[in-house]
């Protein structure tokens, strides 16, 4: 058994920086890169890319990025897991099976994939069968938007991706993965922890917590000195180097900007976090209560103490509907009287919206600079405010009516209040509205698929 496993953090989400993956694996010895695609809206997109196209679905960043690396990764051993896969993992599987075959890895790799979590095809089977799939947070049953669901994936855990690191799956693909499970996995593979070890399924859910999103855990988005922070140019992506007792120590390598302590850990480690004393994954129930943090040095922090309890006996499912549609307009009133001119135009285009006889599910306007981030200043804006831009978004289920608020907009330009700009990015565009519906599962009935096979 190793005593030190150091696992990288490669992708926070999907977009983000191209060459924090490459340099990872380039820059500095590591055992596993982890990679994070996917986001709770990111499943909506790639089941609209699917429809259009039946070989996608998945993301594609990932294939070019593994022609990239796959070389150095087999002749370092390092071994790779990412939740690319989307909702189409056999397509991810096969585009990276043919990139290694392209780079003369036929036979020399094995590909481990991870299926069972798109339930899209199974909630009427669900529904009828009495699991309601009620909204966590209104207590709706789904029968409610039935009609309107684009996507249905369940949060599988850990364990289905430590099968196919098992088998020797050099890089495993998988869909609707937990985040903390990329990097679960690899430390369950080499330490041999027990599935009932609460405290270390805890420790490695933690470790996978603070590095899931990338550069936030090493400097980036970083509130605490943030002037500071050094060369976030060439800000280095977090690393998790973690032990058999389920301590581990968050670092980065050396020669790269941003930073890791204290306070950038603390930061990432409060994001996304509910009830702290209950941080609820597939595999474990992790006790943020008890984490102890300390400095180890530059650029190290070390996390110990982590307690966890038994695992619930359901998963979560992440859903996503049509809503309606939504357009946002902008423009932008110079000084003199910027506010004042931003308010007119506002109460010109809201009478003549009303002239119209649209109807709106909601009209929201934002004087940016004025009172968009924080609310209203305190007192009124400065009368002298340089510049202030007028945003306007509408929402409503009837298309045709949003569509008629984009023609609203630039009329203002000649014949609202004067001293406008900002307008070049034409017409705003009508876009539908993706609503997420987050609700549980019991684990009986969801049975993932693990894969593995040679390139």
């Amino acid at each position: 058994m190793k005593q030190t496993i150091r696992v990288a953090a490669g992708q926070g989400f999907w977009g983000d920086l191209p060459e924090a993956p490459v340099r990872q694996v380039e820059e500095g010895p590591i055992d596993y890169l982890m990679l994070d695609y996917l986001a709770e809206v990111t499943m909506s997109i790639m089941q609209k890319q699917k429809a259009r196209d039946p070989n996608a679905g998945y993301a594609k960043d990932f294939v070019p990025l593994m022609k990239r690396i796959l070389p150095a990764c087999v002749e370092r051993g390092i071994r790779i897991t990412a939740n690319a896969g989307g909702v189409n993992v056999r397509g991810c599987a096969e585009a990276v099976r043919q990139v290694a075959r392209e780079l003369g890895f036929t036979g020399k790799v094995k590909i481990g994939i991870v299926t069972g979590d798109d339930i899209m095809d199974r909630l009427d089977e669900f529904m009828a069968s009495g699991i309601e799939l009620r909204n966590m947070d209104t207590g709706e049953a789904l029968a409610t938007v039935r009609d309107r669901i684009q996507s249905a994936n369940v949060y599988l855990g850990a364990w289905p991706m430590v099968e196919a690191l098992n088998h020797g799956a050099q890089i495993v693909i998988t869909g609707r993965a937990t985040d903390t499970g990329l990097t679960l996995a690899p430390l369950i593979n080499e330490f041999g922890w027990r599935a009932d070890d609460w405290d270390k399924m805890a420790a490695g859910t933690i470790a996978g917590h603070i590095i899931e999103c990338g550069a936030q855990a090493s400097g980036g988005n970083c509130q605490f000195d943030w002037q500071n922070i050094a060369d976030m140019a060439n800000v280095g992506f977090p690393i998790a180097e973690a032990s058999p007792d389920g301590s581990f120590v968050i670092t980065k390598h050396d020669g790269t900007g941003g930073r890791v302590n204290l306070p950038s850990v603390k930061e990432q480690l409060v994001y996304e976090m509910g009830d702290p004393h209950e941080y609820i994954t597939p595999d474990c129930v992790a006790d943020f209560t008890t984490i102890r943090l300390e400095d180890a040095g530059k650029d190290r922090v070390r996390v110990y103490g982590i307690k966890g309890r038994q695992a619930t006996d359901s998963l979560k499912v992440s859903i996503s509907y049509t809503a309606g549609y939504k357009a946002v307009g902008t423009l932008v009133y110079s000084w003199p009287d910027a506010y004042d001119k931003a308010q007119a135009a506002d109460k010109i285009l809201r009478a003549r919206l009303d002239k119209l006889g649209l109807r709106f599910d909601q009209i929201l306007t934002e004087f940016v600079g004025a009172n968009a981030t924080h609310g209203p200043l305190a007192g009124n804006p400065p009368s002298d405010a340089p510049e202030v831009q007028l945003r306007v978004g509408v929402r409503s289920s009837d298309r045709s009516a949003v569509e008629r608020f984009t023609k609203e907009i630039a009329p203002l330009i000649l014949t609202g209040p004067p001293a406008v700009t900002g307008f070049a990015g034409g017409r705003p565009k009508v876009e539908e509205i993706v609503a997420y519906w987050p609700a549980l599962i019991p684990k009986e009935v969801i049975t993932p698929t693990v894969e593995v096979f040679e390139a």
